[in-house]
């Protein structure tokens, strides 16, 4: 127990988190056969089995989840620690983590990430795309992003740009043949496009109009997890495909697709970066935190 040392509950971690020793390796940079000595070596220092093994899949026992779950927020203070004193240089570095849904990476986050790293090349950021809730604390991000309704009350959220908003769309020639929607409900008649979540989940539409809510489902021809899947297919006239405007809006000011209900689908909130507000941030997150505020300005 003595010997215990940071380093091997670092290993630990990373194989707790992705269940993968080769994943985890490649994210430590040590070798597979080495992850697993020192995993096995931890093990024998402190009596108890963390982790269940199979030539396929690597799971925790019961002792390895508890000791997941009480030492993952400590790492992170150990880590934020680390680079607040790194801080102190006159250049911000680190490693940055920012866990985000698909949507928020394309249209908010991607635009920005080359300008942020051409000015801070010695911080090295890691964008994980990823639709489902996560605990960001427990899973070793720095931030995340996500949309108001799903924020947590005891994190600093700060917003990363403009209202977003839906739109349903068709090709001309799908629209031409079928007809042109006036109320959500007729979307009941045509066919369309859905969309599943990672958690299994089909996404309803959700339309709003003069206080008046409305939520339909319609009997998809197509289920796709991946947007742009379900915008070539509107492309290629198989239906409506509801979808953030932003994915779309040169493709609808060309005139290859129609937008339909706009007086149904008014604009919400964009999505906010989000992280704990128990301790300050760690210097690559603060710098990160002060660029999104100047790209909001200047746009």
């Amino acid at each position: 127990m003595d010997h215990l040392n940071l380093r091997d509950l670092s290993a630990f971690l990373a194989v707790a988190r992705t269940r993968n020793f080769r994943r985890a390796a490649v994210e430590l940079q040590v070798s597979v056969s080495g992850l697993s000595q020192r995993l096995r070596d931890l093990e024998a220092r402190l009596g108890v089995r963390l982790l269940h093994r199979t030539t396929r899949s690597v799971s925790l026992t019961e002792a390895g989840e508890m000791l997941r779950t009480k030492v993952s927020p400590a790492m992170g203070d150990v880590h934020a620690a680390l680079q607040q004193v790194r801080g102190f240089s006159a250049v911000p570095s680190g490693r940055l983590r920012i866990n985000a849904p698909a949507p928020a990476v394309d249209l908010v986050l991607a635009p920005m990430v080359t300008p942020f790293l051409q000015r801070y090349p010695d911080i090295q950021l890691e964008i994980i795309a990823e639709t489902s809730l996560v605990d960001i604390v427990a899973e070793g991000f720095d931030a995340g992003i996500r949309y108001g309704e799903h924020l947590a009350q005891d994190m600093i959220a700060i917003s990363l740009g403009l209202p977003e908003r839906y739109v349903v769309v068709a090709s001309p020639q799908y629209v031409a043949q079928h007809g042109h929607p006036v109320v959500p409900q007729d979307l009941l008649q045509h066919c369309c496009i859905r969309t599943r979540f990672a958690s299994g989940a089909l996404l309803d539409w959700e339309f709003e109009k003069d206080g008046r809510e409305v939520r339909v489902a319609p009997e998809p021809a197509l289920i796709a997890s991946y947007s742009r899947l379900g915008i070539e297919a509107a492309l290629g006239g198989l239906g409506f495909f509801m979808t953030f405007e932003g994915y779309v809006r040169e493709a609808v000011a060309s005139g290859k697709l129609v937008s339909v209900l706009e007086d149904w689908l008014p604009p919400f909130p964009g999505p906010f970066l989000y992280y704990p507000s128990r301790r300050q941030p760690p210097p690559a997150l603060a710098t990160f935190v002060g660029f999104v505020g100047e790209w909001r300005r200047r746009r």
